[in-house]
């Protein structure tokens, strides 16, 4: 019974994981820097304003950000209005590629570690000159938190999915999105405080929850076929596996999506965009699970029981979190803003 008014991929997305609408219903938007942040770089945020010593950067986006083609980007994944210090770690690779590596984890081929560190003290040196502003010292602070993670190597260990038995990875799925929970899974392990999957990375000419019927959209079809499965395996996966290894009590799992499908197919034999009712699931972070809350009515049209509001989505995840959903952050230009307006509220039947 989740639903909000935003009919665009990217305008939808930010509003299901911002929380707040975004000024304007459009796809054809991108990143900005008076964007408000979602929760991923909020509690990236949070954790490096605590001190964060990770060996891994604290928020991390895998294989790609969201996006409804290569032409735009989804607002709200990067820093926005925090700064670019807490963009995300974007992997930018597949995990299910035979070659698959991340890039920039470990010292360059010919790089020893006296010259690295020689190359450090230079750029310490650097630091006397009288440039300041918020971008210099938001790159000073990537640098010094680059400069830990390559020197440690235990990130670069993280991100190495060859560790696991071809069994386990087998049990996600041979796929990129089931190798991209497998890899969360690792990152979690590691200290990693948020990771988002992105399921898809366009909607055009390939195979993604956009079954508008006809190309170059994906088909119902294709839906059942190929999609459902893949996802229904690698994030069944994901949960079982922290489960097993006694991580899931604390690790919110949450899916997500920017909108539901109409409740009607279309001429082309599809579904299209639908933001008046859709569903999101929640696993673990305190969860009692095996309930359904909410309902829609005979046609899963518009809520019929327990409207909820993305706004109250957010608002649970900040809960599970041990956040205060009416707290307040330093927001555009400094003015502070609600981490979700006034009226959402944790969705509390999951926690009870």
């Amino acid at each position: 019974s989740v639903h909000h008014k935003h009919n665009g991929h990217n305008s939808g997305m930010y509003w299901s994981t911002v929380g707040h609408p975004y000024p304007i219903d459009s796809t054809l938007i991108n990143p900005s820097p008076s964007d408000l942040p979602s929760f991923g770089t909020l509690t990236g945020w949070l954790a490096q304003r605590e001190g964060y010593q990770g060996d891994s950067p604290p928020y991390v986006i895998t294989p790609k950000p969201h996006c409804d083609s290569s032409r735009y980007l989804t607002p709200g994944h990067f820093g926005g209005c925090l700064g670019v210090k807490f963009d995300p770690f974007v992997i930018n690779a597949d995990p299910n590629a035979a070659d698959f590596k991340v890039k920039n984890f470990a010292l360059p081929e010919g790089m020893s570690d006296e010259r690295f560190q020689q190359r450090l003290a230079l750029l310490n040196n650097l630091k006397g000159t009288d440039i300041d502003s918020r971008n210099a010292r938001s790159f000073d602070s990537f640098h010094r938190q680059a400069a830990s993670i390559v020197q440690s190597g235990k990130a670069a260990e993280a991100f190495d999915l060859s560790k696991e038995p071809q069994k386990v990875r087998e049990r996600y799925g041979m796929n990129r999105f089931g190798q991209c929970c497998l890899l969360a899974r690792r990152l979690v392990e590691n200290g990693v405080r948020f990771i988002t999957i992105n399921t898809f990375l366009t909607v055009f000419n390939d195979l993604s929850w956009d079954i508008h019927g006809s190309k170059p959209f994906s088909s119902i079809e294709g839906m059942k076929n190929e999609i459902a499965p893949m996802y229904d395996q690698g994030y069944s996966a994901l949960l079982e596996d922290l489960h097993q290894r006694g991580m899931l009590d604390n690790t919110m799992v949450t899916g997500l999506c920017e909108f539901g499908r109409t409740p009607r197919v279309n001429p082309a034999g599809g579904r299209d965009h639908w933001p008046q009712c859709f569903t999101v699931s929640f696993a673990g972070g305190g969860v009692k699970g095996g309930r359904v809350i909410g309902k829609s009515d005979p046609i899963g049209g518009v809520p019929a029981e327990r409207p909820v509001a993305p706004g109250d989505v957010v608002a649970t995840i900040f809960h599970s979190l041990g956040l205060d959903p009416e707290g307040h952050l330093p927001g555009p230009s400094g003015r502070p803003y609600p981490l979700v307006d006034f009226g959402n509220e944790p969705i509390k039947e999951l926690f009870v």
